[in-house]
């Protein structure tokens, strides 16, 4: 047994049996349905049997995490074709197809972030990375088996006792290392714990921290993280399709001081992220980082100021702005863009009380103007 095992993503000889598996589960098939690509079947009292079995034929011929990943490419031009308006991106010849990374990338959306990086890096003969999930997302079999297949390790911060929970951290550190340096397999990892949910990209130093959890007593911290050959990634979304329910969580999180989720709540942003209208979207890919500050918060500040000089702004951030009566340098916005801008963020706040609207305003101003 390796010791990777309970956080590794699959491997080709899993492949199959889980994908048969996934066939066969009932989430999945009332996933399907919910889909509307079978509008037919969906009044048929065998339903169930039938999709499955559209499902096994589907996967047939996929055996390996490469043919799968051939699958989910499909997938995700589709989505870019159904909810973005015009998908850009920059800084592509930044990187060596012979080299891996670490990708510190700001996070926005659940699973779309390393998605649209590992589409861009697949399209452009570059090896997809292996991605970061945190184990909540892993409480649904049916959600970890499609992540594991699609190359995502489980770092584990679940409630236990302070030595399992630095195992656990420890454990995802060396998988980060053997990846990069022993593998010559690239990782995805977002700069903080969870979502950016107010517009705010800094760089939480305890994830560097754990990164180099393995090496804290024989490397120093810069050139640990030089070795590791860290890229900035920042990405942008003219529309966030869970800006409501993440002012929802920012307006009661500042009220109570704490937020309850609600029962498959991340697998709800999941699918909204996906199938909602994101308008423009940018991918910045950075140079690779070079650190001299053996010091945890400077390495972090770096990072920091290196993906929020890379996120590109779009109208909606400049008409929050606007709104709220906060200065904004002139811009290459047209009147009409703004205007359209803004005219989307007031029907959307239209959605939600008076008092939530500086939150939802927040998500998209903080960009502009707030490290």
């Amino acid at each position: 047994m390796n010791k990777f095992d309970s956080i590794r993503p699959y491997k080709d000889n899993e492949v199959k049996p889980v994908l048969t598996s996934l066939c066969n589960n009932p989430d999945i098939i009332k996933v399907v349905l919910a889909s509307k690509n079978y509008p037919l079947l969906a009044h048929l009292p065998f339903r169930n049997r039938l999709i499955s079995y559209l499902l096994k034929n589907r996967i047939k011929d996929v055996n390996s995490i490469k043919e799968y990943q051939d699958i989910f490419e499909g997938i995700v031009s589709k989505v870019i074709k159904n909810s973005i308006k015009d998908f850009t991106v920059s800084g592509i010849k930044n990187l060596d197809k012979d080299k891996s990374y670490l990708f510190i990338s700001n996070h926005r959306d659940i699973t779309l972030d390393s998605a649209l990086l590992n589409l861009i890096l697949h399209q452009n003969n570059l090896k997809t990375t292996n991605n970061a999930v945190g184990n909540n997302l892993m409480e649904e079999k049916w959600a970890s088996d499609l992540m594991r297949l699609n190359k995502s390790f489980i770092i584990d911060r679940s409630d236990k006792s302070k030595k399992d929970i630095y195992k656990s951290l420890h454990l995802a550190s060396e998988f980060i290392f053997d990846s990069i340096v022993n593998k010559n397999d690239s990782v995805w990892i977002a700069q903080k714990q969870g979502r950016s949910k107010d517009g705010l990209d800094y760089t939480d130093s305890s994830v560097l921290k754990m990164i180099h959890l393995n090496a804290r007593k024989s490397k120093k911290i810069h050139d640990y993280f030089n070795q590791l050959s860290v890229v900035p990634i920042s990405i942008s979304y003219e529309r966030d399709p869970n800006d409501l329910l993440k002012t929802k969580e920012l307006y009661l999180t500042s009220i109570n001081n704490k937020y309850e989720k609600e029962p498959k709540e991340d697998l709800k942003s999941i699918s909204d992220g996906i199938t909602g209208y994101k308008g423009n979207v940018h991918l910045s890919i950075g140079s690779q980082m070079t650190f001299a500050d053996d010091d945890y918060d400077q390495v972090a500040s770096q990072i920091t100021s290196s993906i929020k000089s890379l996120y590109k702004i779009h109208a909606t951030n400049i008409a929050s702005c606007i709104i709220q009566g906060i200065p904004v340098e002139n811009t290459n916005f047209k009147d009409d863009q703004i205007e359209d801008a803004k005219a989307y963020l007031q029907e959307r706040m239209h959605n939600i009380q008076d008092d939530m609207h500086p939150f939802f305003l927040s998500q998209y101003s903080n960009s502009v103007y707030k490290l």
